[in-house]
């Protein structure tokens, strides 16, 4: 399972997001190209709906495959009170040839797009170990079947910020407090709440990222 929360960053406050992402993790920036492909079940496969993302990562000097299946959210009054999302994820790598595969098994193409943009990982060790991800995507619809090479921006000026962490039943509670902590810390720049729950854009933004970019990142550690 996963732990997620989410938020929309202007454009403009990307660079100054990402120096204070540099200064946070003080790792690797990791380049984000991914043609998704959302299929989902025809009517011979049962009458629970099944919905599954084939992802192709074009960062690479060669594709590389994987297929991901996203759960529905925990629910009940206890999952209602945590300010991150926990669901059921499972992802695996994948041949080539996969689509073709799954259009036999009877899943039809419902939508697919192009996700562009940068990650960071923020590496915890208390209150427990765990890597956090911090992607920062735009999104692109494509005007043909496959055209990866002629997307066109979903949202102009806008950018999809998601910090996520992987988890278990056993510790999913310690980690949306990590992902919370990382969240508040991002506050200045963006919003970040569950997915599905907007929290519109940081008024004060503009300030914050000029701030950053002044100084030239930081280097506090959560």
């Amino acid at each position: 399972m996963e732990c997620v929360v989410q938020g929309i960053l202007e454009a403009k406050h990307v660079d100054a997001l990402e120096v204070l992402l540099q200064g946070l993790c003080g790792g690797l920036r990791e380049t984000i190209k991914v043609h998704e492909i959302c299929l989902k079940t025809g009517p011979n496969l049962g009458a629970v709906a099944s919905e599954v993302h084939l992802c192709c990562s074009l960062s690479q000097p060669e594709p590389v495959w994987s297929v991901r299946h996203v759960g529905g959210a925990m629910r009940g009054a206890g999952a209602d009170q945590l300010p991150a999302l926990v669901r059921p994820v499972l992802e695996a790598g994948i041949s080539n040839n996969s689509l073709r595969f799954m259009y036999s098994l009877g899943y039809k193409l419902d939508y697919e797009m192009l996700r562009t943009g940068f990650s960071f990982q923020l590496h915890k060790t208390v209150p427990i170990a765990v890597t956090i991800t911090i992607s920062v995507t735009a999104v692109h619809r494509l005007p043909k079947i496959h055209a990866v090479d002629d997307p066109q921006p979903v949202t102009p000026g806008l950018q999809m910020v998601q910090v996520s962490a992987p988890a278990s039943p056993d510790n999913y509670s310690e980690v949306v407090g990590a992902i919370s902590g990382l969240a508040e810390y991002l506050a200045p720049l963006v919003h970040l709440s569950k997915p599905g729950v907007p929290a519109g854009i940081v008024p004060t933004a503009s300030t914050a990222a000029a701030a950053l970019v002044s100084r030239g990142g930081i280097t506090k550690v959560l």
